[in-house]
């Protein structure tokens, strides 16, 4: 798939930089209470084994501030800050050495203070993004559109936009987030077309972990392959880990970037001998924490299995006689289901 990516301007957030000829980043957020600072560090740690590129903490309080500075110190990639209603937080954190701001500028206050947070991250040479939800797009501008509709989304997200330029900052990171596919959809085609920021895609409040992926993946899924999109994070009321998962799985359906195994599996029919469901599961859980780019197929019959085996790294075929462990299309080993799974990782971590 040929992917012509919309030309944006370079931010750099710490050591990764988003925009222009970048890899898309994928990211996700904390869901500890970042004054905790021992469980945020070790779930962040869990996030970074996972594949996060950029992690977000919540700063609700100042308790949530003065703890960012040990947090920073201890995580091993970019650290953002999410602040929501309280400007002077956000300059509790860029004091603390945060590598980015979000503020959502339709309740963070007047001009003003909008004027002392950007003051500060020019200060800090730090990025912000301005982060619109469709649940919080102000007054004015739902009663002019009739709605937090899309074309609402976009105006606030340039009216402040036109703030942080007044004020000689252009070092700005655009998400216009709403809860279904089709607002994100037309909500990031629109401010595609009106400026060069660079754009970080999600869809707020998916869902929980299967429907949410699937309801991002179709969001997200369609504007990448428009080139639309930057650095992403897949919202789900789930564990963590599942959220970048989900990011690396969305760029890897695509072809533009890989991360650890792709496993494809046949779907269960008649002629399928074993029990295809839980052998899959395992190889599944086998592959967690593999980064090694390789492809692994999992066939329930030799109908399709052959086929797709010869194709992959390495195959498990399932059949009468037992399962075939196929090896760039050559049969290698039969084993029994039990023993699937720790015969995988140990030829997964034969191939260099």
């Amino acid at each position: 798939m040929d992917i012509r990516r919309r030309k944006s301007r370079e931010v750099k957030i710490g050591a990764i930089a988003i925009g222009g000829n970048n890899p898309i980043a994928v990211q996700s957020m904390c869901s500890t209470k970042t004054h905790d600072v021992t469980a945020t560090n070790k779930q962040i740690q869990r996030m970074v084994n996972a594949g996060a590129e950029i992690i977000r903490v919540a700063v609700p309080d100042e308790k949530a501030a003065n703890a960012l500075g040990e947090i920073r110190v201890a995580c091993p990639v970019p650290l953002v800050a999410d602040i929501h209603f309280n400007y002077k937080l956000a300059l509790l954190a860029a004091d603390a050495g945060v590598a980015k701001l979000r503020i959502n500028p339709g309740n963070i206050g007047n001009e003003d203070r909008i004027k002392q947070v950007v003051e500060k991250a020019k200060e800090k040479k730090i990025p912000i993004r301005i982060g619109v939800n469709q649940g919080s797009v102000e007054r004015d501008l739902v009663d002019k559109y009739v709605g937090p509709r899309p074309e609402a989304m976009v105006e606030s997200a340039m009216r402040h936009v036109g703030i942080l330029e007044r004020h000689d900052f252009t070092d700005i990171v655009i998400s216009l987030k709403a809860s279904t596919a089709q607002a994100t959809i037309e909500a990031y085609r629109l401010i595609a077309r009106k400026c060069d920021y660079p754009l970080h895609l999600g869809v707020t409040e998916a869902g929980p972990a299967f429907s949410g992926a699937i309801k991002s993946s179709v969001a997200m899924g369609i504007l990448l392959a428009e080139g639309i999109g930057d650095t992403l994070r897949v919202s789900l009321t789930a564990d963590v880990e599942d959220e970048i998962r989900a990011g690396w799985e969305i760029l890897k359906a695509l072809g533009i970037r890989r991360r650890g195994p792709e496993l494809v599996s046949c779907p269960t029919c008649g002629r399928t001998e074993i029990d295809l469901v839980g052998l899959v599961a395992k190889v599944e859980k086998a592959l967690i924490g593999v980064d090694k780019p390789i492809k692994v197929a999992v066939m329930g019959c030799i109908v399709n299995g052959p086929g797709e085996a010869a194709d992959a790294d390495i195959g498990i075929i399932g059949g009468k006689a037992g399962i075939l462990l196929v090896k760039k299309g050559k049969t290698v080993r039969v084993m029994n289901e039990a023993e699937v799974a720790d015969v995988l990782i140990e030829e997964i971590r034969r191939i260099r």
